[in-house]
């Protein structure tokens, strides 16, 4: 064989291997949506700049907005979960509510499509008449006691990426919310026992689950409240862990 042939043969070669490689994973990018019609978390700004530290970390895209115009057509393509931290309307005005028409569709859309949820805290003080939203983040928020009392914590699933490797239980301070509508089959990861925030009933509270809903990934926790939150290892790698597990990047 000339020398022509063997390096024609040389070259085909690698470009066999080379057509056959498996190509690079794709870079995350994930959506933090933080607008507000109801109450102003001042955890919010913090928040944004944990969850884009993690981002960082992890080697993700993580962009912020509170433009409602971002649930537009075509606008969340390049998105693989959105990051619904403290997104409240008022339960009193439903005109408080952004999502409707076309951000309806757009939303569902995302989930449809396999996309991740990931809400936080007052995610579930929103959108009290769209039935949907409810069911998407698993139950509703009804009330919740005053101040910020330490509560005690229990992981009651302790085999998921966002309870993995944490304590089984801890003692922390947040604001504690009471649910309505909580959906039972979805995967109950945390509760909070109400005895120890100085309220009545043995009953654990959940706090925490996770479920694929419509074709896409929820996970939420009630955990978040305070600034405080987001400078805590316990409940950061709560949250990697559960946006890990949105992002299918972790079962």
């Amino acid at each position: 064989m000339s020398s022509l042939l063997r390096w024609l043969a040389v070259l085909f070669a690698a470009v066999l291997v080379a057509s056959c490689a498996t190509p690079p994973p794709r870079t995350p990018h994930v959506l933090i949506f933080s607008h507000t019609t109801g109450y102003r978390h001042a955890s919010i700004e913090p928040g944004i700049a944990a969850i884009q530290a993690i981002g960082a970390r992890n080697g993700w895209v993580v962009d912020a907005t509170e433009d409602v115009d971002v649930f537009a057509p075509g606008r969340l393509d390049g998105y693989d979960a959105i990051v619904l931290l403290h997104d409240t309307s008022s339960g009193r005005n439903p005109d408080s509510e952004w999502f409707v028409g076309a951000r309806r569709d757009a939303l569902q859309a995302f989930v449809h499509r396999g996309g991740g949820i990931v809400g936080i805290h007052a995610a579930a003080d929103s959108h009290y008449n769209w039935p949907w939203y409810r069911q998407m983040i698993g139950a509703a928020f009804r009330r919740h006691p005053p101040g910020e009392p330490p509560g005690h914590v229990t992981l009651v699933d302790t085999d998921h990426p966002a309870t993995r490797g944490l304590p089984t239980s801890i003692t922390r301070a947040d604001e504690w919310y009471y649910y309505v509508d909580f959906d039972p089959s979805v995967r109950l990861l945390a509760v909070y026992d109400p005895a120890s925030i100085g309220q009545e009933g043995t009953t654990p509270n959940p706090i925490s689950w996770s479920h694929d809903f419509e074709g896409g990934r929820v996970f939420y926790t009630g955990m978040g409240h305070t600034p405080e939150s987001y400078s805590e290892d316990f409940f950061l790698r709560h949250v990697e862990g559960g946006l890990k597990w949105a992002l299918r990047l972790e079962n």
